[in-house]
């Protein structure tokens, strides 16, 4: 008797690839890849170590560190079905809160005399957030979308085209989302294009000079 083909994909290299795609979406959360972004940030401010804590410390509570501790106690406590939160209607009120942190992570740093490329790109979580709130009421915007593209535009300002290269995490990042059936592509092209058009007008605003890219 003939023996039955394989399937034309393996079970295992299907799990593979989902698994790969979970990796990247945990490594490039929009928690993480925000506190990257200000130790960058923060180190690339004039001032000793002291004034590099101080920015590093407001900057990171403020986008990452304080709405990361409140979305674990929403799940820890089963305000929320997951830490990804899946249900639309969750997100929703959950980023009702992370605008509140957002504003005041901008008007610390404003008060601070904060370095203005700083302060920019907080003001630039704060206007992005705002619009996913409200996009979120209809759409389910991909916030890692939004989280990976955000940081890689601020840092091509700052460095030009040393970081040229790293935009290839955009994309890796849309496919796992999209992969993952957590988002579509127009909702990650949502997310990406609403991160660039908030970080690049607020850096405008705030007079930050752009480094040439070629």
């Amino acid at each position: 008797m003939l023996e039955p083909l394989p399937p034309i994909i393996p079970i295992k290299n299907v799990k593979v690839w989902r698994d790969l795609a979970k990796i990247i979406s945990t490594v490039f959360n929009p928690f993480l890849t925000a506190l990257a972004l200000f130790v960058i940030l923060a180190h690339a401010a004039p001032g000793g170590t002291f004034a590099f804590w101080k920015l590093l410390f407001v900057s990171t509570f403020f986008t990452s560190l304080g709405p990361m501790i409140y979305v674990f106690w929403l799940y820890g406590s089963d305000r929320i079905s997951d830490l990804d939160m899946s249900v639309r209607h969750e997100r929703e009120a959950v980023f009702g809160v992370f605008v509140v942190f957002y504003l005041l992570g901008t008007v610390t740093l404003y008060l601070m005399h904060a370095p203005r490329i700083i302060t920019a790109a907080m003001a630039g979580y704060t206007l992005s957030t705002i619009v996913v709130q409200y996009i979120t009421r209809y759409w389910k915007i991909s916030t890692h979308a939004l989280g990976i593209t955000a940081p890689l535009i601020a840092l091509t300002i700052l460095y030009g085209r040393q970081t040229l290269p790293f935009l290839v995490l955009v994309p890796m990042v849309g496919w796992a989302r999209i992969y993952l059936k957590a988002h579509t592509l127009a909702q990650v092209i949502a997310g990406a294009l609403l991160a660039t058009a908030s970080t690049i007008g607020f850096f405008q605003l705030f007079h930050v000079p752009f480094a040439p890219l070629f």
